[in-house]
């Protein structure tokens, strides 16, 4: 089949942003006196948004107060330090580049705060890379509910079916099967292989490149 567009993940897809995210919450947990994670331990906490990611790095059965207030509190800390590490990955803005050249519209659909993902995005990306970026919003369900995705295929007047989905987790394979596009893992992310084929992958990556190769694109 031919394809017309690709939506992309971010963290882990587009972009290494573990170690600021880790640092980050490592951070805050050490201001309130709760234990620090070592950053490989944080792959397997993001990937469902930031709150979820604040309980997961907690001690269990703490009160929703403290939690709030971490949260709070990770967010003014990730602000100021969120590009202190953070990069595309290795072949990443080439492969964005051939496939503008073929004139394929790109998206991103993220559970990271909206706030956040647009500033990485304006500063790691050329300008207009991105047709559509929609990030963790009141009112709008996360992955892997396939809502941001269907306003973005809308948005690009395609059918869901027309349009390739890349991500690293199993989040991004179930919302592109829940969607109905075609599930893509990137092997160079924070999840393994065998979590991105149990939840839907049709086919992987193993470096950006790899995406002309396994996929026919197509103008609209």
């Amino acid at each position: 089949m031919e394809y017309k567009a690709v939506i992309f993940d971010l963290d882990g897809t587009l972009v290494n942003s573990l170690n600021d995210l880790a640092d980050s919450v490592n951070v805050v947990l050490k201001e309130y006196g709760y234990p620090a994670h070592p950053v490989d331990k944080y792959r397997i906490m993001v990937g469902n948004g930031i709150g979820m990611l604040i309980e997961r790095a907690l001690p269990a059965n703490i009160s929703e107060k403290i939690r709030e207030e971490v949260l709070a509190r990770f967010k003014t800390v990730y602000k100021s330090h969120q590009l202190d590490k953070t990069a595309p990955y290795e072949g990443i803005i080439n492969m964005l580049e051939d496939l503008k050249k073929k004139n394929i519209p790109l998206a991103v659909c993220t559970n990271k705060h909206d706030e956040a993902a647009k500033k990485i995005i304006a500063t790691l990306f050329a300008r207009n890379t991105f047709q559509k970026i929609i990030g963790d919003l009141p009112g709008f369900k996360r992955k892997p509910d396939p809502q941001k995705v269907f306003i973005i295929a809308e948005n690009m007047a395609l059918k869901p079916q027309e349009i390739v989905y890349i991500g690293d987790s199993s989040v991004d394979m179930q919302t592109a099967v829940n969607a109905g596009m075609l599930p893509v893992g990137v092997l160079w992310g924070f999840r393994a292989k065998e979590e991105l084929v149990a939840n839907g992958a049709a086919l992987l990556l193993e470096h950006p490149s790899d995406l002309f190769r396994k996929v026919i694109f197509v103008e609209k």
